[in-house]
């Protein structure tokens, strides 16, 4: 089995969830035999061509001046477009009969892909299938400018066009079922994955107590937040909650992980005097990111929008302490007083319960991060995600070849 796998973003090119997605998912499916081509955006800190954990990656970049952040989405798609053609001609060649030979099947991650995937689809009559990560509906609460509706439309015309859409939580499918008319037969839940042996490194102790110390003052509890600074995501509501933790906990400390704007909060912690409180790293790498989550004493996630949670995973592999709202899919991936605390969203008073629920009782706090691992590992390790996408694929190529465009296609 032959899979195209088409990501605007891939490491060490990170703007979302969906870099480490295609990455980890890709290696996972390599590890059981498939043989996965991912086709993404160029980065100047990797090679255009590379096999990376049994993964071949094809980095391909655009030529040119581009008018906006679509335009260059188009340009991209077009130089993936071609690299993808190469692969299939190449795949093709001599082949009489698609039914007869090895499966090939495009698989595009949401919207910024779509427009090579179709394309792909319909001059080789390959099956195509994609992941929705997030909506533009969701993530805007609505539809409310042009270029919104320009991509809640190309959304509806990749589910449109997919033979399978895989959805990672029963709210994402319930959303893209209502919001892009998506059949519940035609989609499929798969979850997030997470690798919790990259957290399980030597960290010495008096290396953890000097990484620590770049952060937060040893008498210091450190609360942790790592995710873009856009309102979906809640950094706003930590800053809110921040005063209320600290009247019962005076040496708690905010430390805030991940780029974009965000100067409103930094205004913010200045107008409320939370300046000595509050940490903006900015964009922080993988390696520090890794051991950050083993020296903080709460994640906190408040965010407002959540198709699933990656960062939650994180906290729960690396056994820190979590604290999740109840937006979207964490209620799927974090039990309540069992493998973390839920708070109700986009309100900052019972997220400072939260957070003071597992810095005043660490006893407890500790005991339902043990448990939130052996959930990382047992539920969303990506050898058991992998076998549930690849049995997607097989699905589609058999529904394929026993189909009437199947047989069009030889």
């Amino acid at each position: 089995m032959k899979i195209v796998m088409l990501s605007w973003e891939y490491p060490p090119k990170i703007v979302g969830g969906i870099a480490r997605h295609a990455q980890e998912l890709s290696e996972a499916l390599a590890a059981q035999g498939v043989e996965v081509h991912v086709i993404t955006a160029e980065h100047p800190d990797a090679p255009t061509e590379a096999i990376e954990n049994g993964v071949h990656l094809h980095r391909v970049g655009t030529r040119g001046i581009t008018n906006d952040f679509i335009h260059w989405v188009h340009q991209l798609n077009t130089v993936m477009e071609a690299r993808a053609e190469a692969l299939i001609e190449h795949w093709l060649n001599g082949k009489s009969s698609r039914k007869s030979r090895e499966a090939i099947l495009i698989h595009a991650h949401d919207w910024l892909a779509h427009f090579c995937g179709h394309s792909l689809k319909h001059r080789y009559h390959l099956p195509l299938v994609a992941t929705i990560h997030a909506t533009e509906h969701g993530r805007n609460h609505g539809i409310h400018n042009d270029t919104s509706r320009y991509i809640h439309q190309t959304e509806w015309q990749l589910t449109c066009e997919a033979w399978r859409v895989i959805v990672c939580t029963q709210f994402m499918k319930q959303e893209v079922g209502s919001v892009l008319g998506v059949p519940d037969d035609k989609m499929d839940v798969v979850p997030n994955g997470i690798d919790a042996g990259k957290f399980e490194f030597d960290f010495p102790e008096k290396e953890r107590a000097a990484f620590r110390a770049r952060f937060a003052a040893p008498d210091e509890k450190i609360i942790f937040f790592v995710g873009r600074m856009v309102r979906e995501k809640g950094a706003h509501l930590l800053l809110e909650a921040l005063p209320i933790v600290k009247a019962y906990e005076p040496k708690a400390k905010l430390v805030v992980a991940g780029g974009g704007y965000r100067d409103h909060l930094t205004q913010f912690s200045r107008f409320a005097r939370l300046e000595s409180s509050v940490l903006f790293t900015g964009f922080i790498p993988d390696a520090d990111l890794m051991k950050l989550y083993r020296v903080i004493d709460v994640a906190a996630y408040p965010s407002l929008y959540e198709p699933f949670g990656i960062v939650a995973l994180e906290a729960m592999a690396s056994g820190a302490p979590l604290v999740v709202s109840d937006a979207g899919g964490f209620k799927e991936v974090v039990e309540h007083e069992r493998t973390g605390i839920i708070t109700w969203a986009n309100h900052s008073d019972s997220l400072a319960w939260g957070i003071l629920r597992a810095l005043e009782d660490p006893a407890a706090a500790r005991a339902r991060a043990q448990n939130a691992l052996k959930q990382a590992k047992t539920v969303f390790n990506w050898q058991r995600i992998a076998r549930q996408t690849e049995a997607v694929y097989k699905r589609v190529w058999k529904e394929f070849k026993e189909s009437s465009w199947g047989e069009s296609s030889d």
